[in-house]
């Protein structure tokens, strides 16, 4: 397996990194434009990777279905483990984030390596937090930690249930959790972006 990228430079300096993870069958171009949204004075190094799975209907995956929120193992660590080694490579400070299975491997990536790799915050759009045999999500040590969620109440591939579900598991955490519900099916609402936004830039702040 291998990891295509699409990057978008730093404007100088890069002073961190921004990473995106796209959803089931789309591509590394889906989510770039959300990159100079997020990060309109590009500060930060932005990468957009390519799912390594090609499965039906087609476009690139990060793991098969299985239900949810139970993505099938046999696809889900390999890819886990790829996208894993890569992100150990990248500057820190590190924001990760995603749409609908990219927000899924977010989680996993964010809260289930161990909080010494941690990235500095977590974005997820449409997502919910996977259960996988030999995946355990670290809560503990969350205090203040920035967290953005968003997502449709109106979604019918990904309930609104699993972000509530999501944010009823890090507030007692201690996370700092951003967290929105808009009136619109599977899809980020443009509104959430300027909020998302100024997420990203606190969350790269020096401290």
């Amino acid at each position: 397996m291998s990891l295509q990228l699409r990057e978008r430079p730093a404007a100088g300096e890069p002073q961190g990194t921004l990473v995106l993870l796209h959803g089931r069958g789309a591509d590394e171009h889906d989510l770039h434009p959300l990159l100079d949204a997020l990060d309109p004075k590009r500060k930060l190094h932005g990468v957009t990777p390519r799912g390594p799975l090609s499965l039906p209907p087609g476009g690139a995956h990060w793991y098969k279905l299985a239900g949810i929120p139970t993505p099938d193992p046999e696809t889900f660590w390999p890819s886990i483990e790829l996208l894993s080694d890569w992100l150990d490579g990248l500057q820190r400070p590190l924001v990760l984030g995603g749409f609908s299975q990219g927000a899924v491997m977010s989680w996993a990536l964010g809260l289930g390596r161990g909080p010494e790799k941690r990235p500095a915050a977590i974005l997820a759009l449409s997502g919910f937090m996977p259960r996988v045999d030999g995946l355990e999500l670290d809560l503990t040590g969350l205090q203040g930690y920035p967290a953005a969620i968003g997502h449709g109440a109106y979604d019918d591939i990904i309930p609104v249930e699993f972000s509530r579900q999501t944010r009823s598991l890090l507030e007692p955490a201690g996370a700092s959790v951003l967290y929105r519900e808009y009136p619109l099916p599977h899809t980020i609402d443009p509104s959430f972006v300027p909020e998302l936004q100024a997420f990203v830039a606190g969350a790269v702040q020096p401290k």
